[in-house]
């Protein structure tokens, strides 16, 4: 029964019951008796309700209609909170996890606190409400820690208009010459390998966040892993991290992140503040990015201040990696060797780095946009063999004429790095505009295009080249379900030239990277397959041209990339896009002129992506 029923009854009760005692006493009062001397005649005696009764049995409704009132109080802010937490639920369920992170921290309000007695304990700490922010709807909970699964299946397919025998990533510095049997063929791959998996781990221990990231996807054959920029190895690992946050702005990480040269969202730390990966990567399908796009995935150790959320500095040691190409030169040099069986790909080489990479950076958040101004700082060596090359007319070290030698070996060393900045704002409601650029020397390797970093003289020393790379963004929301990006970028290598006097059997040539006198004439002639076999087929061994150097002065990419959300909700979201690409190969000119190869490149891609 509602409470206004059972106040409604009591009351009419107690008129009832009033009403006939009055009229009990009004009878009795007015009746005339026969003989008032006479004694009253023998009777049953009448009940005597008095003014003290019913004044009590008034209190006793108020009291209970107090009590009533109070309950439905009760019971109506128990409604509120459900109504809360049911709202709750729905944002997490939702994309726009920030907005459920604020509800839960209304929740978490002391003034809430004191009406709801499962949330009034004082050893309530703080890092349960911290678990409740970064609880995603997948988020499991163990031993105090939330582990949140996430990823996305993918199946995607590129068609080029010239055959590069790749899958979806591009290698950009293979673009083919004109006369490249390969040109002359288009090619099309269909492809899940892209599809990742991640875990992400967090917990708070006093004022300290404490988290971890892994990620990987099949985009390594094995053989192919380098440690030259995405350090893959199968099954492909991605990132994996931990990371410290202390309350007073510092954090410090270590493992295999996206380098610090990469450009972040906002701010430094390589996820936001309910783990997403907090990079501006080019939203596109070709894993390889763009050419022009600043980045490497690699080991480093990083330490982050935060001064509030508008400036933040970090500095970092990664992992060095040298990337030569040199033509011409003798033995007179040595960098490095092939991996070791043991652990890394043996049919990959591996620089001999005397010392990590070290880079900085500063970034602003001003409340327009987001900019960043950053260096780095990378240092290469190899041993030289001033008697490595064979001598036509005198000996080397003591040794017989035509013989080489390692006397008088010496290590060498060069020191390099560059400095970049970046700018990302909105320029209208759902324009967002972007633009990074890096130059130095040595520092070819943080972008995907493959270019070398350095050369060598035609004495056995190294020689930096000059790197400069760029990319300009542009990105349209047109609407709540679809994104149109563009990207336009580019990444440039210098010349490299010097002269080894033994060089052409002792009449002395130029050697290095873009040198004037390579020849270029055979770089539009096709030729013949070779008569070898190739895992014991003939016909997948495409022949080589014949005098064409064409190393690469520039690439050059343009991109569109169309992204629509079916879905997103919930149950993850599921979207489909569509890419085009654009790639120029330009090389130095040569003997026989500065040819160039092209590339079409159209990808679409189908996506599941966990909520």
């Amino acid at each position: 029964m509602k409470p206004t029923k059972h106040v409604f009854f009591t009351a009419l009760a107690l008129t009832a019951l009033t009403a006939g005692a009055w009229a009990q006493t009004e009878t009795a009062s007015n009746a005339a008796p026969a003989n008032p001397a006479a004694p009253a005649a023998s009777a049953p005696a009448q009940p005597t309700i008095t003014a003290a009764d019913i004044q009590s049995l008034k209190d006793a409704l108020a009291a209970q209609q107090l009590q009533i009132e109070k309950l439905t109080e009760q019971l109506q802010h128990q409604q509120e909170l459900q109504a809360q937490q049911s709202a709750i639920n729905a944002a997490a369920a939702d994309t726009n996890r920030p907005q459920a992170t604020q509800q839960v921290a209304a929740l978490g309000n002391p003034a809430v606190q004191q009406d709801s007695p499962a949330m009034q304990s004082p050893t309530q700490p703080l890092e349960e409400t911290y678990n409740k922010q970064m609880e995603g709807p997948l988020t499991l909970h163990f031993r105090g820690i939330n582990i949140t699964p996430g990823g996305y299946a993918e199946g995607a397919f590129v068609r080029r208009s010239r055959a590069l025998a790749a899958d979806l990533p591009t290698p950009f510095n293979s673009v083919t010459m004109p006369g490249a049997s390969q040109s002359q063929l288009p090619e099309f791959f269909g492809s899940a390998r892209q599809s990742k998996i991640t875990t992400f781990v967090d917990g708070r221990l006093k004022g300290v966040d404490l988290s971890s990231y892994v990620s990987a996807d099949f985009l390594s054959a094995g053989v192919t892993s380098t440690s030259t920029s995405t350090n893959s190895y199968t099954l492909r690992m991605r990132q994996a991290w931990g990371q410290a946050k202390f309350n007073n702005g510092f954090s410090f990480l270590a493992g295999q992140a996206w380098s610090l040269a990469t450009e972040n969202g906002h701010g430094i730390s390589p996820d936001d503040d309910l783990g997403r990966t907090n990079d501006a990567r080019p939203k596109v399908i070709d894993p390889s990015y763009n050419a022009g796009f600043v980045f490497t995935r690699q080991y480093g150790l990083r330490a982050t201040q935060n001064f509030g959320d508008k400036v933040a500095i970090a500095v970092a040691i990664e992992n060095a990696q040298a990337t030569v190409t040199s033509h011409g030169n003798a033995g007179n040099y040595l960098l490095g060797s092939n991996g070791a069986s043991n652990s890394y790909n043996t049919t990959a080489t591996y620089s001999f780095n005397p010392s990590p990479d070290i880079l900085a950076k500063i970034a602003f958040d001003p409340g327009f946009g987001h900019y960043e101004v950053f260096g780095i700082l990378d240092r290469f060596q190899d041993r030289v063999f001033p008697c490595g090359e064979v001598l036509a007319t005198a000996t080397c070290g003591g040794q017989a004429v035509g013989v080489t030698s390692a006397v008088g070996a010496y290590n060498a060393s060069k020191t390099g790095g560059g400095a970049g900045a970046s700018a990302r704002f909105d320029i209208a409601k759902r324009v967002t505009f972007g633009v990074k650029a890096l130059t130095g020397s040595g520092i070819g390797r943080y972008a995907p295009g493959g270019l070398p970093d350095a050369a060598i003289n035609g004495n056995g020393t190294i020689h930096l080249i000059r790197n400069t790379m760029g990319l300009g963004t542009l990105e349209f929301h047109l609407t709540k379900k679809l994104d149109l990006n563009t990207y336009a970028g580019l990444e440039y290598a210098s010349r490299s030239v010097s002269f080894d006097p033994l060089g052409s059997s002792g009449a002395g040539a130029l050697v290095g990277y873009g040198v004037p006198t390579s020849k270029n004439t055979g770089c539009g002639t096709e030729t013949a397959p070779a008569t070898s076999t190739n895992n014991g087929t003939v016909g997948f061994d495409p022949g080589g041209l014949s005098n064409c150097t064409a190393d690469t002065r520039v690439l050059i990419e343009g991109t569109g990339a169309l992204w629509y959300k079916f879905y997103s909700g919930p149950r993850g979201s599921f979207r489909f896009g569509a890419q085009y690409s654009y790639i120029t190969r330009n090389s130095w000119s040569g003997v026989g002129g500065d040819p160039h190869g092209i590339d079409n490149m159209i990808y679409t891609s189908f996506r599941y992506v966990l909520p």
